[in-house]
């Protein structure tokens, strides 16, 4: 594997909802290796590490842990006092430096999927249950797993209700039997996935949830998740190619494979691998299709080394694989998108196919999408939603700071550099996100009917508090004004330590459908976790949630 250049490699991400379109999810960019620089009022890494911080882990670790969890998931169950119908389902884990696992599970019941079933056990070094952390309390049970309504009912109604949103080519799939379990008493449902594409040429995946026994609809979610993203110059970059048979393949080996693929104008496939003669790749400008795929291959690599070196996650899984990027998706398509089921970035051209968004902030955005949907999987609507934004927000700004670009500086700001509507003005702001016109600056009661790029707000607002603190203040040379809901003062223990946080209670103590109040709670555990229960960074989190009314 060698490194190789690019020559002024132009980006432009996007991450529309106030511009009219509402751009999936991006990836990161950086400086592979580099320390992140410190803010005001951000400690160093090493002086938060503790006992509870993640451990870094190798692949064939992690997989021996889970082939450990899978073994004993019987006698688990058995612990937990679950049913005889109901079965654990290993999905991840996490080990701290003082041995204790974090083991996440899926559950099924008489051999179907529950929705809103997962749990997280917690275990100390020596096996015992520490504590259990659960999406529903709720028993699982159901009377019957026959259902009275026809799949064929209920397919028919999922597509109507994906027609509504204004989908295209909205075909359903098979419905799914499932239990229901994400709110209130379980209940026995169809999960139907309507495919085509939505508004904007995003491809569809609608999840519509219907009771199986009076047809009436649950809840649906999106499965493609969109978030926003930022245009920036990443200047002369290194990215990791190998050597192919006729000369170069944008493969990076020392990341888990992670390969590049052009679309060129198709909304569908992997694409083509990006090769070449000479191992020189782009010219800085979009008429050179290989520019893009410099910018994509360069925030992903960049957003493996973040989540490596901060949090010793390898790979979006921490399985050490790689995902897929996918640039030049479809014509003047001014979005990018995560997709869990082929595990891959893709990203548009922009306005007249000449500003791909490959930037730094949109491929940190994407990844950390996939580590939610690795994690907690919180679901794509209402107030886990706004979370699942949040923390693709949160991650894409860590890793921009992470990256030390010095053409796109860190900043608290999300797409700056974008200027998608023509204004010179960012898509959203941190310090005070009600300033984009839309989002949330503090929690309401109707927070989780608002769009999930908007309800974000409350969660991208309690970051840049406990990061920062409230007030006025210039960071970077960026000017900064943050307000608190109820006007008290609120001090800031560090981007360092914040970002540590919202990992270890995003990956430790949040489930499937954790809302802000879950979300004050999962963040003061792991608070409490590393650094102790009457801590400063403790006192910091309560004070930051307080400043955004979450209660």
């Amino acid at each position: 594997m060698s490194p190789h250049i690019s020559r002024r490699a132009r980006i432009t991400g996007v991450s529309l909802a106030a511009a009219g379109a509402l751009i999936a999810a991006a990836v990161t960019a950086g400086t592979a290796g580099a320390s992140p620089t410190a803010p005001s009022g951000t400690s160093t890494a090493a002086s938060s590490v503790t006992a509870a911080s993640p451990v870094k882990m190798t692949a064939s670790h992690r997989a021996e842990l889970l082939r450990d969890a899978s073994a004993t998931k019987a006698q688990t169950a058995q612990q937990l006092g679950l049913g005889a119908q109901e079965k654990l389902v290993v999905k991840d884990v996490v080990k701290d430096a003082d041995g204790t696992t974090h083991t996440r599970y899926d559950r099924t019941f008489a051999g179907l999927p529950v929705l809103g079933g997962d749990l997280i056990v917690h275990r100390a070094k020596d096996g015992a249950v520490k504590s259990t952390t659960k999406a529903n309390s709720a028993k699982i049970a159901v009377a019957s797993t026959t259902p009275k309504v026809a799949p064929k009912a209920a397919a028919q109604a999922a597509q109507g209700t994906a027609k509504s949103f204004g989908a295209k080519q909205a075909a359903a799939v098979t419905p799914k039997k499932v239990v229901w379990a994400a709110s209130g008493k379980p209940v026995l449902a169809y999960d139907t996935v309507v495919g085509g594409f939505q508004k904007d040429g995003t491809p569809n995946q609608l999840h519509v949830i219907t009771d199986a026994d009076t047809g009436k609809k649950l809840f649906q979610y999106q499965g493609i998740e969109n978030g926003a993203g930022t245009s920036a110059y990443s200047g002369a970059v290194e990215i990791g190619s190998k050597k192919g048979a006729d000369g170069y393949e944008l493969t990076d080996d020392q990341r888990g494979g992670h390969s590049t693929f052009n679309l060129n104008g198709s909304q569908s496939g992997e694409g083509k691998l990006f090769t070449n003669k000479d191992d020189k790749w782009g010219n800085g400008k979009a008429d050179d299709p290989a520019t893009a795929a410099v910018d994509a291959a360069y925030g992903a690599q960049l957003t493996w080394d973040y989540y490596k070196t901060v949090h010793g996650r390898a790979g979006i899984k921490g399985d050490g694989k790689g995902a897929t990027s996918r640039v030049h998706y479809g014509q003047n398509y001014s979005n990018a998108f995560w997709d869990d089921s082929c595990f891959c970035m893709t990203y548009g051209d922009g306005e007249g196919n000449k500003k791909p968004l490959t930037s730094i902030d949109v491929a940190a955005h994407e990844m950390s999408h996939g580590v939610t949907s690795a994690t907690a999987n919180l679901t794509y609507s209402g107030e886990s939603g706004g979370l699942n934004e949040a923390t693709s927000d949160i991650f894409g700004t860590s890793v921009e700071f992470f990256a030390k670009n010095k053409e796109d500086a860190g900043d608290y700001l999300i797409g700056e550099k974008i200027d998608i509507a023509g204004d010179g003005k960012p898509l959203r702001y941190m310090d005070k996100p009600s300033k984009d016109g839309q989002s949330l600056d503090s929690w309401t009661p109707e927070a989780g009917n608002v769009d999930v790029h908007y309800s974000s707000g409350i969660a991208n607002h309690f970051f840049y508090l406990l990061s920062e603190g409230s007030g006025a203040k210039e960071i970077g040379g960026v000017k900064y004004d943050s307000p608190t809901a109820d006007g008290k003062k609120v001090e800031g223990i560090g981007r360092d330590k914040a970002e540590k946080i919202w990992f270890k209670a995003l990956t430790t103590y949040m489930t499937s459908n954790t809302d802000y109040k879950g979300a004050r709670e999962a963040t003061v555990k792991a608070a409490t976790d590393l650094f102790g229960k009457d801590s400063a960074e403790v006192k910091g989190v309560e004070a930051a949630w307080t400043g955004v009314a979450v209660k």
